[in-house]
């Protein structure tokens, strides 16, 4: 394997211990033997866990701008383009049943560790927020765009909060189907509001 491949492969073995197992119960030894290298070849690329970490969360934050970017293109409309965010609780059920979310879990634990790379890992959800509010815009909810951007997150991460507690795989399709009727309300609210200045 080349140095950039045993690098990735360390980085995404890590990425699935720390949302598996946490970030703070998941060792050096776990990380090289879930690769199968030595523990020299593993410090050749990472000097400490701070380092993987940085790595994990920076291929985060690829990976959702990557997928941001994809449901730009394949989403008709902006509502369409937030189904696509609404739906990945449904695409990801089995893991957020037993693991929770991956970007609240990470955050979570290292804001209860006061970890430096607490404000790193915020910023997946930033990009959210800001997809999300973007889309809201061009729905027509520009004045409260940010606020719908918000009520969705949370809702979403309450979501997958109870899932992952109750193991309820009814649950989120009913929060996800209840998340698609809340949007086309957005939709017609904002269809109203356009409604005058259109007859004017």
């Amino acid at each position: 394997m080349s140095k950039t491949t045993t690098r990735d492969h360390i980085v995404e073995a890590a990425d699935q211990l720390f949302y598996r197992q946490g970030f703070e119960h998941t060792s050096f030894s776990h990380i090289a033997e879930a690769v199968q290298i030595s523990r020299g070849n593993f410090y050749y690329h990472f000097k400490t866990k701070d380092e993987i970490l940085d790595a994990v969360i920076g291929a985060r934050l690829a990976k959702t701008r990557a997928m941001l970017e994809q449901w730009d293109i394949e989403g008709k409309d902006p509502a369409g383009r937030i189904r696509c965010f609404i739906h990945i609780l449904v695409a990801n059920k089995a893991d957020i049943k037993r693991y929770g979310c991956p970007v609240g879990t990470l955050t979570s634990e290292l804001a209860k560790l006061n970890h430096v790379s607490q404000a790193q890992a915020n910023e997946l959800f930033t990009l959210f927020r800001t997809w999300l509010c973007r889309q809201f815009s061009l729905l027509g909810r520009a004045a409260d765009a940010d606020d719908l951007a918000m009520h969705l997150l949370a809702r979403s991460q309450g979501v997958a909060t109870l899932a992952s507690a109750f193991h309820d795989e009814k649950f989120i399709r009913q929060e996800v189907d209840a998340m698609c009727d809340w949007l086309s309300a957005c939709v017609r609210d904002a269809a109203d509001a356009r409604a005058p200045e259109q007859s004017v």
